[in-house]
C-alpha cells in the first residue's frame, strides 16, 4: 500500500527511498540532463556539457538553503521560490544558468502529495527558463526535529562578462524590475491570518527571460550597460542598495514616488509599522545602469510579463559615500539605513 505521508524509511537509502525519487522526483522533473550523465542516472553526481562558448568565459555558482514557514502560500510554495531564488542570484551577476541541483530535507509525517505538489513546482519553474535540474539529495528527520520540509539549492551558470554587486559609479541611475514587497507582505498576511482584502501574492519568478536582453545592451564602445545588479531579498531594497552604495563607495539617491508599490503594500506596513523598503522580495532585481541608456533598459524589462512594472527609482552620486538617502515629494530627505534585523522572518 502507498504511503500518505514521510516515513524515515524514505531518506533511508533504501526501497521505500528509491520508490520515493523514482515515482514521485524522477516522474516530475522534465529536463533531468546537462550533459552525458544526469538525475536518472541517479549517480553520485552528474555531468555539464559547456560547448560553444568562449574559452574566457568564467562558471558561476551559487548555492543557498530555503527554510520558509509555511511551505504553501498564496498561489505557489517552496518549490518555486527556492528554484527562483538560484536562478535569479546567476542571473543577477550576468551568469546564464545551466543547471541546478537540490538537496530536500522533510520531516516524518509531511504529506507526500504535498511533496510532489512541489517538485511539481520546482519542476514548472526550472522549465519557464530552460534550466535542468541535474542531481540533488533526499534525507528524512523526526517530526520533533523539523517543522517543515527545508530546500537547497545550487545553480551553475556561465558568463563572458561578470557583474558584481560592486560596479555603481557616480551618475549610473538605479532601476527596479516591479513593485517592491510584495512577497514578505502577502506570506506574512497568509501565515498570520491578516485580511487586507486583497489577492497579493509573492513575487517569486525566475528572472532570467527577462534580464537576459538587458544584459546584452552595450555602449557605443562596446562596455556592458549594466553596472550592476541585485536581488532584494533579505532585507529587502534596504538592504540591497546599502551593501551597493557601501561596497561602491558611492552615494545612492532614491525618489520616494518613483519606487513602485502596490496600494495593499503601503497600506499592510502603515497598519503594521513596517518599512516597505525593508520587506523581502523574490522576483525582483535592482539595476544600474549607465546614464543616457535607461530608457532602453525600461523598454526592454517592461516588455516581458515580470518588468511591466518596472522603474527608474534614482541615480548614484559622489556625496553622501556609502549611504542611502529617500528624498520625498516635499524635498525631505531621509537616510535609508541597513534593516537591523528581519521584519518577516523565515519567509525565503
Amino acid at each position: 500500500m502507498k504511503a500518505n505521508t514521510i516515513s524515515l524509511e524514505h531518506g533511508a537509502g533504501g526501497e521505500v527511498m528509491q520508490a520515493l525519487i523514482g515515482e514521485i522526483i524522477l516522474k516530475n522533473f522534465r529536463n533531468k540532463s546537462a550533459g552525458s550523465i544526469g538525475l536518472e542516472n541517479l549517480d553520485d553526481g552528474s555531468t555539464i556539457r559547456l560547448e560553444n562558448f568562449n574559452p574566457a568565459s568564467e562558471l558561476v555558482l551559487t548555492t543557498d538553503s530555503h527554510v520558509i514557514t509555511p511551505a504553501f502560500f498564496p498561489d505557489t510554495n517552496i518549490g518555486r521560490l527556492a528554484v527562483s531564488g538560484t536562478i535569479n542570484d546567476l542571473t543577477v551577476m550576468g551568469a546564464k544558468p545551466l543547471a541546478l541541483t537540490c538537496a530536500v530535507i522533510v520531516p516524518e509525517g509531511f504529506p507526500i502529495l504535498d511533496f510532489e505538489e512541489i517538485i511539481k513546482t520546482m519542476d514548472e519553474t526550472a522549465t519557464e527558463v530552460g534550466v535542468p535540474i541535474i542531481t540533488g539529495d533526499t534525507k528524512t528527520v523526526e517530526k520533533t526535529a523539523l517543522d517543515s520540509i527545508i530546500l537547497n539549492t545550487a545553480g551553475l551558470g556561465i558568463t563572458d562578462s561578470p557583474i558584481r554587486d560592486s560596479g555603481l559609479k557616480p551618475g549610473d541611475k538605479l532601476l527596479v524590475t516591479g513593485t517592491i514587497g510584495d512577497h514578505g507582505i502577502s506570506l506574512m498576511a497568509h501565515r498570520e491570518g491578516f485580511d487586507f482584502d486583497t489577492d497579493l501574492a509573492s513575487d517569486s519568478a525566475p528572472l532570467w527571460k527577462l534580464i537576459e536582453p538587458v544584459l546584452k545592451l552595450r555602449t557605443p564602445e562596446g562596455t556592458p550597460v549594466i553596472t550592476a545588479m541585485k536581488d532584494p531579498t533579505r532585507g529587502g531594497l534596504a538592504n540591497a542598495l546599502n551593501e551597493m552604495a557601501a561596497k561602491a563607495g558611492a552615494g545612492i539617491l532614491l525618489e520616494e514616488d518613483l519606487i513602485p508599490f502596490k496600494p495593499a503594500v503601503t497600506a499592510a506596513c502603515e497598519m503594521l509599522g513596517l518599512d516597505p523598503l525593508e520587506v523581502a522580495n523574490e522576483g525582483k532585481a535592482v539595476i544600474g545602469v549607465k546614464a543616457g541608456f535607461e530608457e532602453e533598459a525600461l523598454s526592454l524589462l517592461r516588455q516581458h510579463p515580470y518588468g511591466k512594472d518596472a522603474a527608474l527609482i534614482g541615480e548614484v552620486t559622489a556625496e553622501n559615500k556609502g549611504e542611502v538617502i529617500l528624498r520625498n515629494r516635499f524635498g525631505g530627505m531621509r537616510y535609508v539605513d541597513i534593516p537591523a534585523g528581519d521584519p518577516i522572518p523565515r519567509v525565503c
